[in-house]
């Protein structure tokens, strides 16, 4: 695969995940003039969702491309569409410049000939590096994690480990197996350890693990690009906001109980500050922001006792999901390279090319007037 369409399927990522962030952004803020605004399962879904959408989008769209099954319009087809329909006030050289800008930039970066070309290459190269290294050590440290834990029980697929070293409990996977890691203090408190189990195991049913490592590998293409940090901070808060809900929802669970145990997990992990990294893909009872961030912690206490809506919800929320997959999966074909010369691309050439020779036309006539090349008629 040549360079340049590597280079093209990296912007498009990044591109569709800024286009993402700004769906979700608008979705939420829509959401919270609803009641449904605090309807955390389904908006959990269609973030996961938009997630798994976003990062094989562009993969799609280059063997989509590749298998020569026709290039729908872009977005550069639109706009040459509207200036030849006198829609854009601009000169037609300026026109052209603007739209081809991201060809110029793939065309120089692919080539390496300008020094800030190199300069960006370099930065790129070198943060994916970092960013894939510190990903690698980050699960090497959950490794040796999970590694040093004690083996407790088996329930299914999952492994229930007791750990020495960590203060709040959280899960991961392997590619077969499923880990629970719990503080053993825990086991002193029946009741927090049966609550902290329950809230671990409701992220293996949401397939919040996946989606954690999702992200993760993500990162290194990502690691520039602060709508990737929003979309992720997001997501987190969701996440937990959703697994709580999901149990506060079950019968004779004890929501005082549940809260009070969020409280003294805090405690506990405020007077043990052993974490794992924020880059490891697992997911756990408490993140690092909420062990630090009192409000935070009250927004998920808020949220777990929050009033839910009653009544079918079903097709509100797949309109809402079909309305951003179609946004999405439109912006991704939108912001391709254009195909091959179109009729509107051929007009607008031939615009350029009579702009460039009356411009020389004209430079021509006041070079010769300079050089008293008017003549006059005598009789």
């Amino acid at each position: 695969m040549k360079a340049d369409a590597l280079l093209n399927a990296y912007i498009d990522l990044n591109l569709l995940v800024c286009a993402g962030a700004l769906l979700w952004l608008v979705a939420r803020a829509g959401l919270r003039r609803t009641s449904l605004a605090t309807v955390y399962g389904p908006q959990l879904r269609l973030l996961n969702g938009m997630t798994v959408l976003l990062a094989v989008m562009p993969g799609l769209v280059l063997v989509l491309n590749a298998s020569g099954l026709g290039h729908p319009p872009t977005l550069s087809d639109v706009l040459v569409s509207q200036y030849l329909q006198g829609n854009v006030s601009m000169s037609a050289s300026r026109f052209e410049t603007l739209i081809g800008l991201r060809e110029d930039l793939i065309r120089t970066l692919s080539a390496g000939s300008a020094i800030w070309s190199q300069i960006a290459v370099v930065a790129l190269v070198s943060g994916t590096l970092i960013s894939g290294a510190l990903l690698v050590r980050a699960v090497m440290r959950l490794r040796r994690a999970l590694a040093s834990a004690y083996h407790w029980k088996r329930i299914g697929r999952v492994e229930l480990l007791l750990s020495d070293h960590t203060a709040v409990a959280y899960s991961t996977r392997g590619l077969r197996r499923l880990y629970v890691v719990l503080p053993t203090a825990l086991l002193n408190d029946p009741l927090d350890l049966r609550l902290t189990l329950a809230h671990e195991l409701q992220h293996f049913r949401q397939r919040d693990v996946e989606t954690a490592f999702l992200m993760e590998c993500l990162r290194p293409l990502l690691f520039w690009n602060p709508a990737f940090y929003l979309w992720r901070r997001d997501m987190r808060a969701v996440r937990e906001f959703a697994c709580d809900q999901a149990l506060s929802a079950r019968s004779r669970f004890d929501l005082r109980s549940y809260c009070e145990c969020l409280i003294r997990s805090t405690e506990r992990a405020r007077k043990t500050p052993i974490y794992l990294s924020p880059r490891s893909p697992s997911v756990a009872l408490l993140q690092r922001r909420e062990i630090h961030s009192a409000p935070i912690l009250a927004r998920r206490i808020i949220a777990v006792t929050e009033q839910r809506p009653d009544g079918p919800q079903h097709l509100v929320w797949t309109g809402v999901a079909a309305a951003i997959a179609c946004a999405v999966i439109a912006t991704a074909f939108l912001i391709q390279r254009p195909g091959d010369w179109s009729h509107d691309r051929i007009m607008l050439s031939t615009i350029v090319n009579l702009e460039r020779m009356a411009h020389r036309s004209a430079a021509q006539t006041t070079v010769s007037a300079l050089n008293g090349g008017f003549v006059t008629s005598s009789d």
